[in-house]
């Protein structure tokens, strides 16, 4: 974080010289203007047969050599900005590696397998994000040769997504009442919002919609129940209907978060009935490698300093934890309390017969000869391995 403070306060000084320049460029470019077009102007209006007077041949002297003058002065000033932008290279080059290699799994994308499944990855990310060209154009290029019925589901994504934010509700009401089973499984409110957000766009309207309102208000009571709340909202609008909801208490009803709250609630609830998760794995394996490379880096340096970077590569997990934070936190961890080790399928955790848990390792060194027999280390509570139980997360 520091890096990106001492590039960010860099590009500022940066982008005060250029605008300070810029606007004395801009100042002085008006004036040699202005005057160009003043004398332009005299020479005009006197009869061609005239001479020139003194005075003016002095002025238009004067004049050009303010002007070679101040091209001097912006030359200056041209190479004094190309400077700072330089300065602003080297400050980038010095804050933030461009070498990665030495954080890099050899052979990580190497053979035919790995790379059609990066760009299955690859691909699938564009189908995500609505990139169906560029999507089309991976897959024939790469030789992927999806199927349709793959790339179907996104396309369906994309459309009904599209047309909510057009403020089309049909084709998400009618996706919601195809799946109503299983989102009321999931105990969704997608279909009470979609319906909800029908309502208040004929509220919108005023009293010239006002049967229409008391219709569609009678649609609306299957979902009384699950949520009184927003019913008693929407129904004390009502209220208000012939002044105008707009000028009303109820005014907030109106707000254009509700549209992007109803995208983001359809995302969620599409991914999870096709099986997907709501953000592209591509994402957030990029997002969570960015945080993760700072520190990796400089575990890797210290390493290397201290001749140890074997150590590394010897095994599959880092020499230290790595917090990405809660939002990539997606199964729960154990880490032995005794060995302060995380496990892993080779070193699971156990269940010891009083209750606590260790891992598998620090279960076998506790161990006494070839009895079988130990003690818990928090509790005196003795017994044998197998009185243990593999704990599965």
């Amino acid at each position: 974080m520091d890096s990106c403070y001492a590039v960010d306060k860099e590009l500022e000084k940066l982008c005060d010289k250029y605008k300070s320049a810029n606007d004395r460029m801009q100042q002085t470019l008006g004036d040699f203007i202005t005057s160009v077009q003043g004398y332009v102007s005299e020479i005009s209006q006197k009869p061609q047969d005239e001479v020139v007077s003194e005075s003016m041949k002095t002025a238009v002297a004067d004049f050009v050599e303010r002007a070679k003058a101040t091209n001097v002065s912006v030359g200056n000033a041209h190479k004094d900005l190309h400077g700072s932008v330089s300065k602003l290279g080297k400050t980038i080059d010095r804050n933030f590696t461009s070498d990665f290699s030495a954080v890099i799994t050899e052979g990580a994308f190497d053979g035919e397998w790995k790379q059609r499944l990066l760009n299955e990855v690859v691909c699938e990310h564009f189908l995500r994000q609505g990139m169906l060209d560029i999507a089309e154009s991976l897959n024939e290029d790469a030789y992927l040769q999806l199927p349709q019925v793959r790339k179907e589901p996104f396309l369906e994504l994309h459309r009904i997504l599209e047309s909510l934010r057009q403020h089309i509700l049909d084709p998400a009401l009618q996706w919601a009442e195809q799946n109503r089973e299983e989102l009321n499984r999931r105990k969704s409110p997608l279909e009470f919002k979609l319906h909800r957000l029908r309502f208040i766009e004929l509220v919108k309207c005023g009293a010239i919609k006002q049967k229409e309102v008391l219709d569609y208000a009678r649609k609306l009571a299957p979902f009384a129940d699950e949520h009184t709340k927003d019913m008693q909202l929407l129904m004390g609008s009502l209220l208000y209907l012939n002044e105008g909801v707009q000028n009303s208490t109820y005014s907030f009803l109106f707000e254009e978060s509700s549209w992007a709250e109803i995208c983001d609630i359809f995302t969620r609830d599409a991914c999870g009935l096709l099986g997907l998760s709501v953000e592209s794995p591509l994402s957030v394996g990029i997002n969570a490698g960015c945080k993760a490379l700072p520190p990796l880096l400089s575990i890797r340096q210290v390493m290397q300093s201290r001749q140890v970077a074997g150590v590394w590569s010897s095994k599959e997990e880092l020499p230290v934890e790595i917090d990405l934070g809660q939002e990539y936190r997606y199964h729960s961890i154990f880490a032995c309390p005794i060995l302060r080790q995380q496990s892993s399928e080779q070193n699971p955790p156990m269940r010891l017969m009083c209750g606590h848990v260790i891992s598998k390792d620090a279960l076998h060194k506790l161990v006494v000869g070839n009895s079988n027999r130990f003690k818990c280390p928090y509790c005196p509570v003795e017994m044998t391995t197998i009185d243990t139980r593999q704990i599965y997360f």
